[in-house]
């Protein structure tokens, strides 16, 4: 291999290729693929890539990179067919190239090498690190800096890798040299060498921790450094070690937080880098401490950056009023994920709206839905960030430094200016709720103003801002302010710019979820507006309206089902399900919006729910067949993408659910049961959680075709009580209390297959809230329909049991629960008589249970006073807080 050279006519047709792959035509493109992928058939067409990058200097930089990069895919698709001595060429020519005098190609050959590490393992190329530290001490720039760079990226990919034994802990030796470079003459390696300690600080690798000191010294020493590259990685070094190493930056903090002010308002990608500080630090409990004394230097700072750039604006074609008649590009379509149906106890109080903190980049896209063409995360979102989690931290004592700030924002002439601090105005919202509620009554009238704005910018960020008062708009008198803004938003939803289009609809989905029946009055005038919509929008902003409307059916529930607005709504619906195939993607957000509205109408969806039914079943199978196929042959048949299964199951719920008895005919003339016990156990959670959610709703649905299958189903339900898949466990555990109902005393023969694992859920100390619920429930329906197999038990669960059911609203499901507690009661007294007490509370946070349950509950609270005495209960009584006795004697007379 040492003497390989290559042939004339294979190097000429290998630089036509790559000279020809850097065209922008699309077909010249397709064929250079299919020639590369062909030449991938001789072995040493690898050596003749690395050479043209390596060797062949009379070429362009650009084509010799190119061909560097198709080797490193090449690499990272057959590294396991290339043959071992080719390999060895590469590795040989990649480290005789790294000191090339062109940034370009030493920035490709550090790729290439790190590719190499990772296919194969650095184990297995001893020679890479003592040969690349060697390197570091040439006195040729071009050899330390190729050398540097192919380090960093080594240390990126392979933190982990480097700090353990197989290795020898090389680390041990890298840090320390690391560190020697900080002070170097070129400002390139400066940067190489913090950019690669960084990647060890999270890790709390022991190598850097022994010499924590003179890092954190170090990079003190360079923080004002003249390079912008090096203050950036100084300052990704700081934010990690808050983190990490809180202890020793506390010294320091002040002129830590002095000089990240000073950093947060560079006019380069510093900025952001710094601006990460503050959402970090605004986590620790040291926060409000530390920061309170700058507070009134960060707030404007924070606002000042919330302003887009100028190049934002070019990006955003904030320019441009009026899109609406502009397809949209497939690519402009973020992919959509669905979230599998999860049981949760109705009537419960619900968590606020996802109008999602502005800090994440989730695909709601966080309601800084205007940016969502920008890179995913910049400096404006990230200083609202930490304006939304530092007024969570400082709550109403941030307000006399932002009030000033926001009233000469909100009312600037310069649009750009006005628009941050709307957006200013929004990210507070949730932390300084309580100090803003006297301004609203201003503010929100000027907000709902600000919605014709005639900037696009400014009318979209306004209806995010005004979703996040949402609330407070709704407790208010409707006329004021709950009025216009449904009618300015409405107008919104129709504007003629796509961006604020899709901030409505958001805004407007938020607002379902806050007012709820309260918009039933609106409705008419609403559902005209989201159907015209529908001939309106464009493709991306039709996937938002599918959400407004499956919120909005959610929100008013059975109040839809009225004859003119079912004929105004279904039939654009029905009309865009005929019109999308089986293995459209669009068809996600659609059935999503459909099973909404099938559970709202409920018998009013009868004339629609055959066809839809049946395309359900038909998606199911097809995904089911589709993966027999591809595991029996799995070069031929590609896996099915499992999300149609899933969204299917999910849509066939929300039929059982809104048309109860109905569904039996379609139930009857299907195969839905077969297909369930295969979805059952599949080996995707999501497709399990919605499987036994559909179970669920089929039990309550028509039960008799269930029941045929009860012993094949319990035994796959008692399987995934397994709280590491919270939400699959959630439904099995709903799924069972909603079959022993409906079993009845047949319950039994099953009990030993669930009742211990379900009571070491509701023992643990991490089981989320939801879970806690449905397990008590499910556990309480257990002993209501078998009493004599799960009273034995009662002493195990009863104070878990009570504590979680007492937050609950009265609700059937609290029912039925309640009676199998007063069952098991009477069968094994003594099994509550050690934590009476929490059964006292639990029968306190009922408002108005039924006769007989009541008269149960009461009885058993008089028993109880009987058997102890008049003496012992009133000392018993007086451990009670006052309003916990009050409410008692209220309610059950004692």
């Amino acid at each position: 291999m040492a003497s390989w050279e290559p042939q004339a006519e294979g190097l000429n047709q290998i630089i036509t290729l790559l000279k020809q792959s850097q065209s922008t035509d699309n077909q010249i493109q397709r064929n250079v693929q299919l020639k590369l992928e062909e030449l991938n058939r001789y072995p040493d067409f690898n050596n003749y890539l690395i050479y043209v990058l390596t060797k062949l200097t009379s070429q362009d930089e650009p084509t010799r990179s190119l061909s560097g990069l198709i080797l490193k895919n090449n690499i990272k698709i057959h590294a396991s067919s290339l043959q071992p001595e080719i390999i060895e060429y590469i590795k040989k020519e990649c480290l005789m190239a790294l000191g090339d005098p062109s940034p370009l190609i030493r920035a490709t050959v550090g790729i290439l090498i790190t590719t190499i590490a990772n296919k194969g393992g650095i184990l297995n190329w001893p020679e890479l690190l003592p040969t690349l530290c060697e390197m570091l001490d040439s006195q040729e720039y071009s050899i330390c800096e190729g050398a540097f760079g192919a380090l960093q990226k080594i240390c990126e990919d392979s933190a982990e890798v480097l700090d353990s034994n197989e290795l020898n802990r090389p680390l041990n030796i890298m840090i320390p040299k690391f560190l020697q470079f900080f002070r170097h003459s070129s400002p390139k390696i400066r940067s190489h060498a913090i950019a690669c300690i960084n990647q060890f600080i999270i890790h709390r690798t022991q190598a850097l921790m022994i010499h924590i000191d003179t890092f954190i010294e170090n990079l003190f020493h360079l923080s004002n450094d003249e390079d912008h590259e090096v203050r950036k990685n100084v300052c990704r070094g700081l934010v990690m070690l808050l983190d990490v190493r809180m202890d020793r930056l506390m010294p320091h903090m002040n002129s830590i937080i002095e000089y990240m002010l000073v950093r947060t308002q560079d006019n380069d990608d510093t900025a952001l880098e710094a601006c990460e500080f503050w959402l970090s630090l605004a986590e620790h409990p040291v926060c409000k401490e530390v920061l309170g004394p700058h507070l009134h230097k960060l707030a404007p700072v924070l606002v000042k950056g919330m302003k887009y750039s100028e190049i934002d604006i070019i990006i955003l074609k904030g320019d441009v009023e009026e899109d609406e008649f502009i397809p949209d590009r497939d690519e402009d379509i973020k992919p959509r994920f669905h979230k599998s149906r999860t049981h949760t106890i109705k009537g419960d109080s619900h968590a606020t709206p996802n109008d999602a903190d502005i800090g994440d980049s989730d695909e709601e896209d966080d309601g800084l839905v205007d940016d969502s063409n920008l890179s995913d995360w910049n400096l404006r979102k990230c200083s609202a960030a930490a304006l939304d989690i530092l007024a969570n931290v400082f709550k109403d004592e941030i307000l006399p430094i932002l009030l000033p700030i926001l009233k000469e924002t909100l009312f600037h002439e310069q649009w750009v200016i006005k628009e941050s601090g709307i957006l200013a105005l929004g990210a507070i919202a949730e932390g300084c709720m309580n100090g803003m509620i006297p301004h609203l009554p201003e503010l929100i009238p000027f907000l709902i103003n600000c919605l014709s704005d005639k900037k696009a910018l400014v009318r979209s960020i306004t209806c995010w801002t005004l979703s996040r008062y949402a609330h407070w708009v709704v407790s208010q008198p409707h006329d004021q302010y709950l009025k216009p803004l449904i009618e300015e938003l409405l107008k919104r939803i129709l504007d003629a710019n796509k961006r604020v289009q899709e901030a409505a609809c958001s805004s407007f989905a938020s607002l379902e979820e806050e007012a709820c029946t309260e918009l039933v009055p609106y409705l008419g005038f609403i559902l005209k507006t989201l159907v015209f919509a529908f001939s309106k929008y464009q493709h991306k902003n039709l996937l938002i309206l599918y959400d407004a409307i499956g919120t909005l059916a959610d929100s008013v529930g059975h109040h839809l089902n009225k004859s003119e607005y079912i004929n105004l709504l279904m039939p654009p619906l029905i009309q865009k399900w005929n019109m999308l195939k089986d293995e459209d993607k669009d068809l996600f957000p659609l059935l999503e919006c459909l099973s909404s509205v099938a559970t709202a109408l409920q018998s009013g969806f009868l004339p629609y729910c055959e066809p839809v039914y049946r395309r359900c079943i038909s998606l199911i199978q097809q995904t089911l067949n589709q993966e027999i196929a591809s595991t029996t042959s799995p070069g031929h048949y590609d896996s099915p993408d499992k999300d149609f299964m899933i969204v299917a199951l999910d849509l066939l719920s929300g039929l059982a659910e809104g048309l109860d008895i109905h569904i039996e005919s379609l139930v009857m003339s299907s195969n839905i049961m077969q297909l369930l016990y295969q979805c059952m156990q599949d080996s995707m959670p999501e497709v399990r959680q919605s499987s036994f959610a559909l179970l669920g709703d089929l039990t309550k649905a028509c039960f008799p075709h269930v029941h045929p299958y009860i012993s094949d189903f319990l035994p796959i339900l008692g399987n995934n009580l397994n709280p590491e898949y919270i939400s699959v466990c959630n439904n099995a555990t709903w799924a069972i209390g909603e079959i022993s109902i409906k079993l009845g005393a047949d319950t039994k023969p099953f009990i030993p297959m669930v009742l211990l694992q379900l009571i070491e859920i509701i023992k643990s100390q991490n089981t989320p809230k939801t879970l806690l619920e449905n397990t008590a429930i499910t556990i309480g329906r257990l002993g209501f329909v078998c009493p004599m197999e799960v009273a034995p038990s009662l002493q195990q669960f009863v104070r878990q049991w009570c504590s979680s059911l007492r937050n609950i609203r009265d609700n059937e499901e609290k029912d039925s629960a309640f009676r199998g507690m007063c069952q098991m009661i009477s069968v094994n007294p003594s099994g509550v008589v050690p934590d009476f007490i929490f059964f006292c509370d639990a029968a306190a946070s009922w408002s108005s249970p039924k006769p007989d349950l009541h008269e149960m509950l009461k009885n058993i609270l008089h028993g109880f006073k009987t058997q102890v005495g008049d003496e012992n209960w009133r000392h018993f009584v007086d451990q009670f807080p006052p309003q916990l006795a009050e409410r008692l004697n209220a309610m059950y007379d004692i």
